[in-house]
This record gives structure tokens, C-alpha cells and sequence, in this order.
């Protein structure tokens, strides 16, 4: 395959990227590291990688006219300040558009796509979720990233829509694992929120992103899940003792914009991939924050609003 991730330099599209070039296909990742890092991603004779952003009509048909690639992982995304919805509308609505019509003029077979569960809203009408709930997104994050997902319908590609679950692991810099290692690391004082989350480790997903890839599961929408959620103070205490730290942290009730949980249904991807998320919560904590002890942790984002 010849296969363009965008995003690659990101978490999610780093994995996808090494686990592509480890199976020998031929690689572009284009990014413009608004969050990704340029070390996410060694030299390799089947990778490419071009800096600029999807939301560049013109720059995008280029790469794709050169490298014309046979598969697309639409990994890009801005997601980091809950309040710049000229970005969130550019890179996830116009940007996926632009991404979109390029895989259609190129004939690509397949393109996979991440879509956020906050697709559904704060206060989802079922739990778990299935997919045949309503889309409610109520934050610039998740209503930039409908409208990309609605572009990809419409567009009548063959494609394998990943709703998503709290993906974890090394090099992720969203969400409790590494704000938590962030403030500890640092001697600040920690909150952990009364609700609970939907944990995936990063390989677990990409496993799943490979067998899209191959042709496996019929076009359209899966949840990337567990089918079980915990307590954000359980990850703050896998956080805490893999430091060696023994402070409890502050319990709050959750914000506004904050979910209690939102659990999703599994159960079409198990039978179309014969997939499930196997990795213990433990061991993604313990091999992310080996990984922020190896290379750094400068910056962690969060979609909500009232984070301290």
C-alpha cells in the first residue's frame, strides 16, 4: 500500500505511521506539528514527510497528485484550545473537506477516519452507546469534527469511520495521564473529577487500523472501545505510583462541559475485525510515563474549559 497519514506526527498518527513502514508500505505523513513533534518519527527509506496545514486546498492536491496514494489516515486534527473555533473550522471541517475531495479525485481505496465521542454530547441518552444514537456535539472540537465525518459520508469513498474511546499511551499529550504526570512530575497539586472514561491503549487501536486498512469490515462508522470505563481517580493513582507519589489528589465534581462517562458500544467492531482492546489499563499508564521520563512532556491540552 501506499498509504498518507495526515497528522503522522501526532500520536495516533505516528503509531499507525511506524506500524505501516514495520509491515513494509510506503508512507507520506503530512503535518504542520501544532502539536505533533518532530521526533515522534525517525528517517526511513519508505517515509515521506511534508510540513503544512490540510486546510490548504492547493497543498494538499500537490501531495496527493505526487504521491498518489492508494489509502488515506486522516489523523489531523485541532483540538488543543477549546476556544479557536476559526482553527477547529479549518483543519476538522474545511481541512477533512479538502482531504476528502483529493482521496475522491485520486481514486483512493479506503480511507479511515478518527472521529471523537463527544460526537454524542456531554449527556449521551444511552450508555453504552451504540451507534445508532444521535449526533450532539456541544463543543467546538466535536462539532468541527461531525462535520468532517459528514463530509466523509457524503463523499462516497469506501471509508472506516473510528469513533473513539480515550486513546493512551507513549506520546499522548491529551487528557488525565499526562496532565496528571505533568503536575505531579512537578510538585504541583492534582483534581481528579467524579466522572469516568473509556481507556484504549494506542497499539490496541492502530491493530485495528491495520486490519481497515487491509480491507477488512464493511465502508462505514465503528467505536474504538473497551466496552468499560473507571474512575479518573483510579488513572490518577497508576499515575501517582508509577512517581512514587503517595499525595491524594482533590475531588471534584464535574464542570459543566464534562461528561460523567461516556461509554461506548463495541460490539460492531468485534464482529467485523474480530477485534477487542486487550492492554490493561496499567501497563499503557506504565509505558506512557516511561515515555515522558525519556523524552520530555512540554505541553498538555485538554478540549474543556475548566481545567486548572
Amino acid at each position: 500500500m501506499k498509504v498518507l497519514v495526515t497528522g503522522g506526527g501526532g500520536f495516533i498518527g505516528s503509531h499507525t505511521t511506524e506500524n505501516l513502514l514495520a509491515k513494509g508500505h510506503e508512507v507520506l505523513v503530512i503535518d504542520d506539528y501544532s502539536t505533533g513533534r518532530r521526533d515522534n518519527l525517525k528517517p526511513h527509506e519508505r517515509l515521506q514527510i511534508v510540513e503544512g496545514t490540510i486546510a490548504d486546498g492547493a497543498f494538499v492536491r500537490a501531495q496527493f497528485e505526487a504521491f498518489q496514494p492508494t489509502h488515506v489516515v486522516h489523523a489531523a486534527a485541532s483540538y488543543k484550545d477549546p476556544n479557536d473555533w476559526e482553527n477547529d473550522t479549518l483543519v476538522n471541517a474545511l481541512g477533512t473537506a479538502n482531504v476528502v475531495q483529493a482521496a475522491v479525485a485520486g481514486k483512493v481505496e479506503r480511507l479511515v477516519y478518527f472521529q471523537t465521542a463527544l460526537c454524542y454530547g456531554n449527556f449521551p441518552k444511552e450508555q453504552p452507546v451504540t451507534l445508532s444514537h444521535p449526533r450532539y456535539p456541544d463543543c467546538s472540537y466535536a462539532i468541527s469534527k461531525t462535520a468532517g465525518e459528514e463530509y466523509i459520508e457524503m463523499s462516497g469513498l469506501d471509508y472506516v469511520t473510528f469513533r473513539l474511546a480515550n486513546i493512551v499511551g507513549p506520546r499522548n499529550i491529551s487528557g488525565a495521564v499526562p496532565v496528571f504526570y505533568s503536575r505531579l512530575s512537578a510538585g504541583k497539586a492534582c483534581f481528579a473529577s467524579k466522572t469516568r472514561r473509556d481507556f484504549v491503549y494506542v497499539q490496541d487501536l492502530v491493530d485495528v487500523v491495520l486490519l481497515a486498512l487491509s480491507g477488512k469490515g464493511e465502508s462505514g462508522t465503528y467505536h474504538a472501545s473497551t466496552g468499560s470505563d473507571c474512575a479518573i481517580k483510579e488513572i490518577y493513582d497508576l499515575v501517582a505510583a508509577e512517581l512514587g507519589v503517595s499525595d491524594e489528589p482533590e475531588i471534584r465534581e464535574p464542570g459543566p462541559d464534562d461528561a460523567l462517562t461516556i461509554l461506548l458500544d463495541p460490539s460492531k467492531t468485534k464482529e467485523q475485525f474480530g477485534w477487542e482492546a486487550t492492554t490493561p489499563m496499567a501497563t499503557s499508564v506504565k509505558r506512557a510515563v516511561a515515555y515522558y521520563r525519556e523524552y520530555g512532556l512540554t505541553e498538555t491540552y485538554t478540549h474543556l474549559k475548566h481545567e486548572d
